[in-house]
């Protein structure tokens, strides 16, 4: 709010602008909007409790599905699990959940492109533009990574700057509750934002429909290959097998709920197909080498994954070789298969046991987190005082202490998943009662300003009413007093501040600009005056100089002159106080007592205040003549009562008389001091 002040005599043009920019809102753009106002949020609102709790801190056996390129909702791989090994379950047929490969080297691969562009050190505009890039130009299925880094991007950015703009406009003399920020840049990445949730679903949607379809051309092979097996031909039966095959292998994804099912049936069907080649041992034979060759590479490969230090890196690429295992490579002679088969799941295991030795160790960290985090809530409990807040600004200190420890706690990091629930409850709670005493605060505050309104409108009636008046000796202290008034109503709301700010200054600008006008044309008359009074100084000035001395009638029809001449500018009545002392040294000239001269004196200055219409001094005067009289009269007192001590002295003590004396010239000096006031309490003005 635009400080509202206005000197006493305001020629000054004062502007004001409402610079709040207001944009408006699609249905889509407000929806997407939502969805990322956590990283830009203004303040802790009731809207917050909606944000997404922090994720859980422990990381799932089983991998889920990350990539765009997932169905929502469809498990991603699994590898064979340790409980399973300790089973005795250690067969290559051992069934493993379907794994995304494809997707997981895609995302592998997008990471790399990402990281050619640093988003961070983009403007918003530029963001918008690569988000614009990427939503109209790319797969939606490969921009996930992008897509993420430039939103979090964007919402740090548009986060800072809408702090700014906040900070700017509390300083200003804003209220919080009528803060306003509208930015062109938003609204168009939040309609970019929203065509790649809606191509997203559509890709999933699709996805969807597909992998249905790819269930039933899987089953179809099914049908295939058992009608293969019931009506094998040796001659060509091992074609048109690897034929099937093929086409099994290029077909694609299926939902996940129907995968072991379909995978335990069609390798079910393999063994039987494997089964019958005993007619024809050298194509069983040939296949069986090919295919350990491949496991045993397969196996190297996860044994070099032990010594990754990455852990999360080699989990996620072990999940690769399990697929390629079980989905790319086929069986292999019995008397291999559980050698191969163990070599391959003890570099798994391992694999793991590096894994949950890391989440131990994560959890341990975690457990830290909950210790400051849960200090952090106590600094927002104990953030208010038991006694209300009162003022605006102590309020708006207290919000930004608060973002600021809401900041600190979201940096923390993670905590366990047992805990994660009670911490973030916890920390709801401290910024509901914080934000619930605030918002009471700020709806007192609006009642506030609407009875400042009134007050203030009120004003500007009264300013509006007296704008036009000619009467400016009478009507001039009253403006003077609406503005006094005025600067100590305080703030009203915003949206009628500048409308009501700019009627009261037009109002009292145009009884000033008024009176001003006057004063000049008077400034003319009264400059040729004190070019008269100076000349008459001049010549009053040679005489005081000179030894002749001027009868008390003489220098009085001086001071009659002057007085009849008229007054002086302002800032020229310095020329006054010049009068007056070359009239007291003629004074001195005279034959008369100090105490006439005093009084001619005093008399000379105060008609001088009257004259230039100085009631003010002239208050001031007969204050001060009544406090010396006081002053005087106690002194006499005391003298007096200093004597009655002294029974035994005789009047021709020289202590008695020394204090006699006293006491007779603060009598004297008394009668002149009574002699002013009585002459001030006759004047009338």
């Amino acid at each position: 709010m635009l400080d509202e002040t206005i000197d006493n005599t305001p020629t000054e043009k004062i502007e004001s602008a409402n610079t709040s920019e207001s944009t408006p809102k699609t249905p889509e753009s407000i929806e997407v909007e939502k969805d990322e106002s956590a990283a830009v949020t203004e303040e802790i609102t009731a809207q917050e409790e909606g944000v997404e709790k922090e994720e859980s801190v422990a990381v799932p056996e089983e991998i889920t599905a990350q990539e765009e390129g997932v169905e929502k909702g469809e498990g991603s791989a699994v590898t064979e699990e340790v409980t399973a090994q300790k089973e005795g379950v250690e067969k290559e047929e051992e069934v493993l959940e379907e794994r995304p490969v494809v997707a997981a080297v895609d995302a592998k691969s997008k990471e790399q492109e990402t990281e050619k562009t640093d988003y961070s050190t983009l403007s918003l505009e530029d963001l918008v533009k690569e988000l614009q890039k990427l939503v109209k130009k790319e797969e939606v299925h490969h921009i996930k990574n992008e897509v993420e880094i430039i939103k979090k991007s964007f919402n740090q950015k548009f986060g800072t700057l809408l702090t700014e703009k906040k900070e700017a406009f509390l300083e200003d003399g804003g209220n919080e509750i009528d803060f306003q920020f509208r930015l062109p840049v938003k609204a168009q990445y939040n309609d970019l934002l929203f065509e790649y949730k809606v191509k997203r679903e559509k890709h999933y949607k699709h996805q969807k429909e597909e992998q249905k379809e790819n269930l039933s051309k899987r089953l179809v092979l099914i049908d295939e290959l058992k009608s293969l097996i019931d009506n094998a031909e040796p001659s060509t039966m091992y074609k048109q097998f690897k034929e099937l095959e093929g086409k099994w292998k290029v077909i694609g994804k299926i939902p996940h709920a129907n995968y072991n099912d379909v995978w335990r049936t069609f390798h079910h069907h393999i063994e039987r197909f494997y089964d019958l080649l005993h007619l024809n041992n050298d194509f069983r034979d040939l296949d069986f080498k090919h295919n350990l060759d491949e496991k045993l590479k397969l196996v190297e490969r996860a044994e070099a994954l032990v010594e990754e230090v990455n852990v999360n890196k080699a989990f996620k690429e072990l999940q690769v070789l399990h697929k390629l295992w079980k989905e790319e490579v086929g069986p292999v002679a019995k008397e291999f298969r559980d050698d191969v088969w163990n070599k391959f799941s003890d570099a798994t295991k391992k694999i793991h046991d590096k894994r949950h030795e890391f989440e131990k160790e994560a959890e341990s960290k975690y457990e830290e987190n909950v210790v400051i985090k849960e200090q952090v809530i106590l600094e927002i409990e104990n953030l208010l005082p038991e006694k209300d807040i009162e003022a605006h600004s102590s309020w708006q200190q207290k919000i930004r202490e608060l973002e600021a420890l809401r900041k600190k706690f979201f940096k923390i990091g993670k905590v366990p998943r047992s805990k994660n629930e009670q911490i973030w409850d916890a920390f709801k709670k401290a910024t509901a009662d914080f934000n619930r005493k605030k918002n009471a605060f700020y709806k007192n505050v609006k009642k506030q300003q609407q009875d400042n309104l009134d007050k203030k409108r009120a004003l500007v009636e009264k300013a509006e009413s007296l704008k036009d008046s000619k009467d400016f000796d009478s009507v001039t202290p009253v403006m003077k007093q609406i503005q006094a008034e005025w600067k100590k109503i305080g703030h009203v709301p915003r949206k009628f501040s500048d409308e009501i700010w700019k009627q009261f200054k037009s109002a009292c600008n145009h009884y000033f600009d008024s009176l001003h006008n006057i004063q000049d044309e008077a400034n003319k008359d009264q400059i040729e005056v004190f070019n008269k009074k100076k000349e008459m100084l001049d010549g009053l000035k040679s005489q005081a100089d000179d030894n002749d001395v001027l009868s008390l009638k003489v220098i009085q029809s001086y001071i009659n002159d002057w007085k009849n001449l008229g007054s002086v500018p302002f800032n020229m009545r310095h020329i006054e106080s010049k009068f007056n002392k070359t009239v007291d040294k003629l004074y001195e000239k005279l034959d008369l007592d100090k105490e006439e001269i005093a009084l001619l004196r005093f008399k000379n200055t105060v008609d001088t205040y009257l004259e230039q219409k100085q009631y003010n001094k002239l208050d001031d005067e007969q204050l001060f003549v009544r406090r010396k009289i006081d002053e005087i009269n106690k002194e006499i007192q005391q003298l007096e009562t200093n004597i009655s001590f002294i029974s035994s002295a005789t009047d021709d003590n020289p202590l008695i008389k020394n204090v006699r004396n006293n006491i007779d010239k603060y009598v004297d000096e008394m009668e002149i001091w009574k002699s002013k006031l009585n002459y001030l309490s006759q004047l009338e003005y």
